[in-house]
């Protein structure tokens, strides 16, 4: 009986994907730090700061009514105040009838794919780029294809490029990213607005990944939703709104598609949690203290880029925006997850490395974020460049 159990539940081929490795990173620390060792983390994408003050005060109030099911497409006035604030970011007038909230920005990738896809449609994504892209577009039948980039496209496609993909094979779809995860590196408004144009003129589906709006430093950041209206934007208020628990984010959709996601949505989760929505819309009037966190990434950012040649590791593209840096550590390993698992367990700094992001050229590469305290970051520093020459010496030595 038991043994049929078992040839019942096996996994479906489908979950078969790989695993996201920050989150085996973070649980790799948790057990350093369970045995008494302070570790710097710097592997996982996530603010220090929490939510503002703003939406703990909603939030708290809200706890004394019952909490129900909302609309599936979200609150109406959450709706009309996410609309509203690409009037105040960009001057852009959208309809609220047009913003989708989800469950963080996860979700919205989930919906934007099943509304947007079917099974073995092919779909660029950018290498460097956020892994589970490729882990859920796998999952749903999909098929990633991998656009290699390089520093000279600051790490982005372009519209030569996708085009060269599509003529060896035709795409449904793109993903673009800007601020890009894991580089931090932006896109100009030109240069986001010719891959949209190139897409779109060869009716390739254009998904625009804007969860780091709001945290850019180099230059203004772009909208997507400026250059077309017929694409879908994923948004979130994990980032830049420092709400990554709370699990909120919000879709930009072509009046086209609205109906059959919020029949998606229905169906998979039929609303988003009422507490978090409360919570996200009174985050909107908390710019002063979220600009004042902002600020301290770029406090940061400064630390790194003065600090980290000192150390050796110089070669990175100074980040645009959101809290990484994409660092190439060839020089020292060309084994990144072995890297990486060193400096934790010998040096106590958490890190990702870069075949999560690639698994090709990533061997090379590891992604520092620079959303902690400021004294972390020169403290990581520290411990990074005693770890390097400790470990030089060692091996000059045998």
């Amino acid at each position: 009986m038991l043994e049929r159990a078992k040839q019942l539940l096996q996994p479906s081929a489908r979950s078969a994907v790989p695993p996201f490795m920050v989150m085996d990173v973070v649980a790799a620390a948790a057990r350093l730090e369970a045995q008494g060792r302070r570790i710097i983390h710097m592997e996982v994408g996530q603010p220090a700061a929490g939510a503002p003050a703003t939406a703990i005060t909603a939030a708290r109030a809200a706890l004394s009514s019952p909490l129900r099911y909302t609309e599936t497409l979200g609150v109406p006035s959450l709706r009309a105040r996410i609309a509203r604030a690409y009037a105040e970011w960009h001057g852009l007038d959208i309809d609220p009838a047009r913003i989708v909230v989800t469950t963080g920005s996860s979700a919205g990738f989930v919906l934007a794919f099943l509304a947007a896809f079917d099974a073995g449609d092919r779909i660029a994504v950018p290498l460097p780029g956020y892994p589970p892209y490729r882990h859920i577009l796998a999952a749903l039948g999909a098929q990633p294809v991998g656009v290699e980039t390089d520093a000279a496209t600051r790490w982005a496609i372009t519209g030569e490029a996708l085009l060269a993909h599509h003529r060896v094979k035709p795409l449904k779809g793109v993903i673009v990213a800007s601020p890009s995860n894991p580089s931090g590196t932006m896109m100009t408004a030109s240069a986001l607005a010719d891959v949209v144009h190139c897409a779109q003129d060869a009716g390739i589906v254009v998904i625009s990944d804007e969860i780091y709006h709001g945290l850019d430093y180099a230059f203004a950041a772009e909208t997507a939703a400026r250059i077309s209206d017929d694409l879908l934007i994923v948004n979130s208020f994990s980032k830049y709104f420092c709400m990554t628990g709370w699990r909120i984010g919000w879709m930009v959709v072509p009046p086209i598609l609205v109906r059959a996601i919020e029949r998606l949505q229905q169906n998979l989760a039929i609303s988003v949690p009422t507490l978090s929505q409360i919570a996200a819309e009174a985050a909107f009037d908390g710019r002063v203290e979220l600009e004042n966190v902002r600020r301290g990434y770029q406090e940061n950012r400064q630390i790194l880029l003065e600090e980290l040649p000192r150390v050796g590791l110089d070669s990175y593209l100074p980040a645009d925006g959101a809290f990484y840096l994409y660092v190439d550590v060839s020089r020292f390993s060309d084994d990144s997850f072995a890297f990486a698992k060193r400096l934790l367990e010998e040096a106590g700094v958490a890190v990702t490395p870069g075949i999560d992001f690639d698994p090709s050229r990533g061997r090379n590469f590891v992604r520092l974020c620079y959303a902690g305290a400021g004294g972390d970051m020169r403290e990581a520093v520290e411990r990074i460049g005693n770890w390097l020459r400790k470990d030089r010496a060692g091996q000059d030595g045998r």
